[in-house]
Protein backbone atom coordinates (compact mmCIF):
# COMPACT_ATOMS: atom_id res chain seq x y z
CA UNK A 1 0.00 0.00 0.00
CA UNK A 2 2.91 2.28 0.67
CA UNK A 3 4.31 1.27 -2.66
CA UNK A 4 1.59 2.53 -4.29
CA UNK A 5 0.16 5.58 -2.59
CA UNK A 6 3.95 7.06 -3.18
CA UNK A 7 3.29 6.30 -7.12
CA UNK A 8 0.37 7.79 -7.13
CA UNK A 9 1.12 10.71 -5.30
CA UNK A 10 3.09 12.89 -8.18
CA UNK A 11 0.12 14.25 -10.18
CA UNK A 12 2.34 13.88 -14.06
CA UNK A 13 1.60 9.73 -12.76
CA UNK A 14 -2.04 10.58 -11.55
CA UNK A 15 -2.06 12.17 -14.94
CA UNK A 16 -1.26 8.87 -16.37
CA UNK A 17 -3.31 7.05 -14.32
CA UNK A 18 -6.29 8.88 -15.74
CA UNK A 19 -5.42 8.64 -19.42
CA UNK A 20 -4.84 4.61 -18.94
CA UNK A 21 -8.12 4.55 -17.32
CA UNK A 22 -9.82 5.36 -20.27
CA UNK A 23 -7.76 2.64 -23.07
CA UNK A 24 -4.26 1.25 -23.31
CA UNK A 25 -1.44 3.54 -24.93
CA UNK A 26 2.04 3.99 -25.92
CA UNK A 27 4.20 5.44 -24.12
CA UNK A 28 4.90 8.31 -27.41
CA UNK A 29 0.90 8.71 -27.04
CA UNK A 30 0.62 9.07 -22.85
CA UNK A 31 4.05 11.55 -22.80
CA UNK A 32 2.24 13.97 -25.88
CA UNK A 33 -1.31 13.46 -24.50
CA UNK A 34 0.42 14.74 -20.71
CA UNK A 35 2.38 17.20 -22.40
CA UNK A 36 5.32 15.55 -21.02
CA UNK A 37 8.71 14.67 -23.44
CA UNK A 38 9.12 10.79 -23.70
CA UNK A 39 12.10 9.80 -21.37
CA UNK A 40 10.68 11.43 -18.11
CA UNK A 41 6.64 9.65 -19.38
CA UNK A 42 8.73 6.02 -19.60
CA UNK A 43 10.27 7.07 -15.95
CA UNK A 44 6.92 7.73 -14.57
CA UNK A 45 4.95 4.50 -15.89
CA UNK A 46 8.27 2.31 -14.49
CA UNK A 47 7.29 3.49 -10.91
CA UNK A 48 3.78 2.93 -11.24
CA UNK A 49 4.50 -0.52 -13.41
CA UNK A 50 6.60 -1.68 -10.01
CA UNK A 51 3.79 -0.41 -7.69
CA UNK A 52 1.31 -2.75 -9.37
CA UNK A 53 -0.77 0.32 -10.64
CA UNK A 54 0.02 -0.47 -14.38
CA UNK A 55 1.32 -3.20 -16.40
CA UNK A 56 3.32 -3.48 -20.07
CA UNK A 57 3.69 -5.76 -23.22
CA UNK A 58 5.52 -4.83 -26.28
CA UNK A 59 4.23 -4.36 -29.35
CA UNK A 60 6.38 -4.51 -32.42
CA UNK A 61 8.41 -1.34 -31.87
CA UNK A 62 5.91 -0.09 -29.30
CA UNK A 63 5.28 -0.38 -25.53
CA UNK A 64 2.07 -0.45 -24.42
CA UNK A 65 0.77 0.41 -21.10
CA UNK A 66 -2.99 -0.59 -19.50
CA UNK A 67 -4.13 -0.11 -16.15
CA UNK A 68 -4.99 -2.60 -13.57
CA UNK A 69 -8.14 -1.56 -11.71
CA UNK A 70 -7.32 -4.07 -8.53
CA UNK A 71 -4.64 -1.97 -6.80
CA UNK A 72 -6.90 0.70 -7.23
CA UNK A 73 -10.44 -0.61 -5.79
CA UNK A 74 -8.29 -2.12 -3.03
CA UNK A 75 -7.01 1.63 -2.24
CA UNK A 76 -10.49 2.46 -2.67
CA UNK A 77 -11.75 0.17 0.05
CA UNK A 78 -8.76 0.84 2.30
CA UNK A 79 -9.49 4.52 2.17
CA UNK A 80 -13.50 4.24 2.34
CA UNK A 81 -12.70 2.30 5.32
CA UNK A 82 -10.99 4.91 7.06
CA UNK A 83 -13.86 7.27 6.33
CA UNK A 84 -16.52 5.14 7.78
CA UNK A 85 -14.17 4.77 11.07
CA UNK A 86 -14.10 8.27 11.48
CA UNK A 87 -17.78 8.67 10.98
CA UNK A 88 -18.51 5.75 13.67
CA UNK A 89 -16.20 7.46 16.52
CA UNK A 90 -18.39 10.87 16.31
CA UNK A 91 -15.63 13.17 16.81
CA UNK A 92 -16.33 15.02 13.55
CA UNK A 93 -18.91 16.92 14.53
CA UNK A 94 -17.18 18.18 17.71
CA UNK A 95 -14.15 19.25 15.99
CA UNK A 96 -16.33 21.50 13.37
CA UNK A 97 -18.21 22.51 16.45
CA UNK A 98 -14.95 23.68 18.49
CA UNK A 99 -13.76 25.37 15.58
CA UNK A 100 -17.10 27.65 14.48
CA UNK A 101 -17.04 28.32 18.08
CA UNK A 102 -13.88 29.58 18.48
CA UNK A 103 -14.06 31.76 15.46
CA UNK A 104 -16.97 33.54 17.08
CA UNK A 105 -15.15 33.83 20.16
CA UNK A 106 -11.53 35.45 18.77
CA UNK A 107 -13.77 37.71 17.01
CA UNK A 108 -15.43 39.28 19.99
CA UNK A 109 -12.17 39.23 21.64
CA UNK A 110 -11.29 42.59 21.31
CA UNK A 111 -10.63 43.98 24.61
CA UNK A 112 -10.14 42.73 28.19
CA UNK A 113 -13.51 41.70 30.21
CA UNK A 114 -14.66 40.96 26.97
CA UNK A 115 -16.10 37.72 27.55
CA UNK A 116 -17.19 38.84 31.80
CA UNK A 117 -20.57 37.99 32.81
CA UNK A 118 -20.74 34.93 30.19
CA UNK A 119 -22.29 32.08 31.46
CA UNK A 120 -23.23 28.41 30.66
CA UNK A 121 -25.85 25.97 32.95
CA UNK A 122 -25.36 22.49 32.83
CA UNK A 123 -28.00 19.50 33.83
CA UNK A 124 -27.26 16.17 34.41
CA UNK A 125 -29.49 13.17 35.64
CA UNK A 126 -26.65 11.23 37.35
CA UNK A 127 -28.13 7.58 38.59
CA UNK A 128 -26.30 7.84 42.16
CA UNK A 129 -27.22 9.38 45.71
CA UNK A 130 -25.96 13.21 46.14
CA UNK A 131 -23.54 11.63 48.75
CA UNK A 132 -21.52 9.32 45.70
CA UNK A 133 -21.45 12.36 43.76
CA UNK A 134 -20.33 14.84 46.50
CA UNK A 135 -17.56 11.90 46.82
CA UNK A 136 -16.72 12.11 43.18
CA UNK A 137 -16.99 16.04 43.06
CA UNK A 138 -14.48 16.64 45.80
CA UNK A 139 -12.25 13.69 46.33
CA UNK A 140 -8.95 14.01 44.43
CA UNK A 141 -9.09 10.34 43.22
CA UNK A 142 -11.85 10.20 42.16
CA UNK A 143 -11.85 13.63 40.65
CA UNK A 144 -9.26 13.11 38.36
CA UNK A 145 -11.09 10.45 36.48
CA UNK A 146 -14.16 12.24 35.33
CA UNK A 147 -12.40 15.80 35.48
CA UNK A 148 -11.15 16.32 31.73
CA UNK A 149 -12.92 16.25 28.29
CA UNK A 150 -12.42 13.78 25.31
CA UNK A 151 -8.87 13.04 24.25
CA UNK A 152 -7.44 14.78 27.68
CA UNK A 153 -6.75 13.23 31.12
CA UNK A 154 -5.97 14.54 34.67
CA UNK A 155 -2.15 14.32 35.19
CA UNK A 156 -2.28 16.39 38.39
CA UNK A 157 -5.07 17.66 40.49
CA UNK A 158 -5.21 18.79 44.23
CA UNK A 159 -8.60 19.29 45.69
CA UNK A 160 -9.09 20.58 49.51
CA UNK A 161 -12.58 20.43 49.67
CA UNK A 162 -12.94 23.15 52.33
CA UNK A 163 -13.32 26.89 51.85
CA UNK A 164 -10.28 28.80 50.99
CA UNK A 165 -8.85 25.46 49.94
CA UNK A 166 -6.55 24.85 47.01
CA UNK A 167 -7.06 24.02 43.77
CA UNK A 168 -4.33 22.90 41.56
CA UNK A 169 -5.33 21.05 37.97
CA UNK A 170 -3.36 19.86 35.16
CA UNK A 171 -3.85 17.87 31.95
CA UNK A 172 -2.39 15.65 29.09
CA UNK A 173 -2.74 14.58 26.02
CA UNK A 174 -4.67 10.97 27.14
CA UNK A 175 -2.43 8.35 24.69
CA UNK A 176 0.56 10.52 26.08
CA UNK A 177 1.25 7.64 28.32
CA UNK A 178 4.80 8.43 29.58
CA UNK A 179 3.75 12.09 30.03
CA UNK A 180 7.07 13.03 27.90
CA UNK A 181 4.97 15.36 25.50
CA UNK A 182 3.90 18.65 26.38
CA UNK A 183 0.94 19.65 29.32
CA UNK A 184 -1.92 20.77 27.36
CA UNK A 185 -3.26 22.65 30.04
CA UNK A 186 -2.81 23.96 33.59
CA UNK A 187 -5.06 25.97 36.40
CA UNK A 188 -5.59 27.19 39.39
CA UNK A 189 -8.24 28.32 42.23
CA UNK A 190 -9.71 27.64 45.55
CA UNK A 191 -13.10 26.23 47.14
CA UNK A 192 -15.37 28.92 47.97
CA UNK A 193 -18.56 26.83 49.92
CA UNK A 194 -18.78 23.62 51.05
CA UNK A 195 -22.35 21.99 51.78
CA UNK A 196 -22.09 18.33 51.82
CA UNK A 197 -24.00 16.86 49.13
CA UNK A 198 -25.62 20.20 48.23
CA UNK A 199 -23.89 22.47 46.98
CA UNK A 200 -20.01 23.03 45.97
CA UNK A 201 -18.55 26.30 44.93
CA UNK A 202 -15.04 27.28 43.79
CA UNK A 203 -12.89 29.33 41.36
CA UNK A 204 -10.99 28.22 38.67
CA UNK A 205 -8.58 29.94 35.90
CA UNK A 206 -6.61 28.18 33.46
CA UNK A 207 -3.44 29.41 32.52
CA UNK A 208 -1.92 31.15 28.86
CA UNK A 209 0.66 29.84 27.69
CA UNK A 210 2.72 32.73 28.65
CA UNK A 211 2.14 31.85 32.44
CA UNK A 212 -0.58 34.33 33.04
CA UNK A 213 -4.16 33.82 33.57
CA UNK A 214 -6.77 33.12 30.58
CA UNK A 215 -9.77 34.28 33.03
CA UNK A 216 -11.59 33.17 36.45
CA UNK A 217 -14.42 30.80 36.06
CA UNK A 218 -16.89 30.83 39.24
CA UNK A 219 -18.35 27.04 39.33
CA UNK A 220 -21.20 25.92 41.60
CA UNK A 221 -22.77 22.77 41.96
CA UNK A 222 -26.20 21.93 42.97
CA UNK A 223 -26.96 18.76 44.07
CA UNK A 224 -31.45 17.65 44.71
CA UNK A 225 -32.07 14.55 45.59
CA UNK A 226 -33.86 12.56 42.73
CA UNK A 227 -36.24 9.53 42.18
CA UNK A 228 -33.26 8.06 40.26
CA UNK A 229 -30.32 9.55 42.03
CA UNK A 230 -29.55 13.50 42.08
CA UNK A 231 -30.22 15.81 39.36
CA UNK A 232 -27.33 17.93 39.16
CA UNK A 233 -27.04 21.54 38.22
CA UNK A 234 -23.87 23.87 37.73
CA UNK A 235 -23.48 27.29 36.64
CA UNK A 236 -20.18 28.22 34.40
CA UNK A 237 -19.60 31.63 35.13
CA UNK A 238 -16.69 34.20 33.50
CA UNK A 239 -14.80 37.06 34.60
CA UNK A 240 -11.34 38.89 34.33
CA UNK A 241 -11.52 37.62 30.88
CA UNK A 242 -8.33 38.81 29.10
CA UNK A 243 -7.93 38.82 24.89
CA UNK A 244 -5.95 36.20 25.38
CA UNK A 245 -8.12 33.94 26.60
CA UNK A 246 -10.88 33.15 23.63
CA UNK A 247 -9.52 29.57 22.89
CA UNK A 248 -10.45 28.55 26.48
CA UNK A 249 -13.69 30.32 26.44
CA UNK A 250 -14.77 28.45 22.85
CA UNK A 251 -14.31 25.12 24.84
CA UNK A 252 -16.14 25.42 27.85
CA UNK A 253 -19.71 23.87 26.49
CA UNK A 254 -18.13 21.34 24.74
CA UNK A 255 -15.68 20.36 26.95
CA UNK A 256 -16.74 20.95 30.27
CA UNK A 257 -19.96 18.85 28.89
CA UNK A 258 -18.12 16.07 28.10
CA UNK A 259 -16.37 16.44 31.83
CA UNK A 260 -19.64 16.21 33.27
CA UNK A 261 -20.63 13.02 30.93
CA UNK A 262 -17.54 11.40 32.21
CA UNK A 263 -18.60 12.35 35.79
CA UNK A 264 -22.39 10.35 34.98
CA UNK A 265 -20.78 7.40 33.68
CA UNK A 266 -18.49 7.04 36.55
CA UNK A 267 -21.06 7.24 39.08
CA UNK A 268 -23.45 5.04 37.35
CA UNK A 269 -21.15 2.47 37.53
CA UNK A 270 -19.87 3.01 40.97
CA UNK A 271 -19.80 -0.10 43.46
CA UNK A 272 -22.71 0.02 45.86
CA UNK A 273 -21.27 -0.17 49.52
CA UNK A 274 -22.70 0.79 52.58
CA UNK A 275 -19.62 3.02 54.32
CA UNK A 276 -19.05 6.51 55.86
CA UNK A 277 -18.09 9.70 53.92
CA UNK A 278 -14.91 11.50 54.32
CA UNK A 279 -17.06 14.82 54.39
CA UNK A 280 -19.39 13.70 57.03
CA UNK A 281 -18.42 10.82 59.68
CA UNK A 282 -21.57 11.18 60.99
CA UNK A 283 -23.67 10.44 57.49
CA UNK A 284 -24.03 6.80 56.08
CA UNK A 285 -24.10 6.91 52.00
CA UNK A 286 -24.38 4.75 49.60
CA UNK A 287 -20.99 4.58 47.37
Amino acid sequence: MDALLSALADPARWRLVALLAERPRSVGVLAQLAGARQPQTTKHLQALERAGVVTSQRTGQRRVYALQPIPLRDLATALNRLADAADEAGTRETYDRYGLDLDAERSAAQEPGWADGRSFAFRRSLAARPDTVWRHLTEDSLAARWWAPDGLRVSELVFEARPGGRIVLEYREDEDADDSAAVVGRARGAVEEVRPAERLAYRLSPFLPDGGLAFTGHLVFDLRPATNGTDLEVLYRITDSTVESADFVAGIEIGFGQSLDRLAALVAAAPHTTEFTEHDPDTRSTT
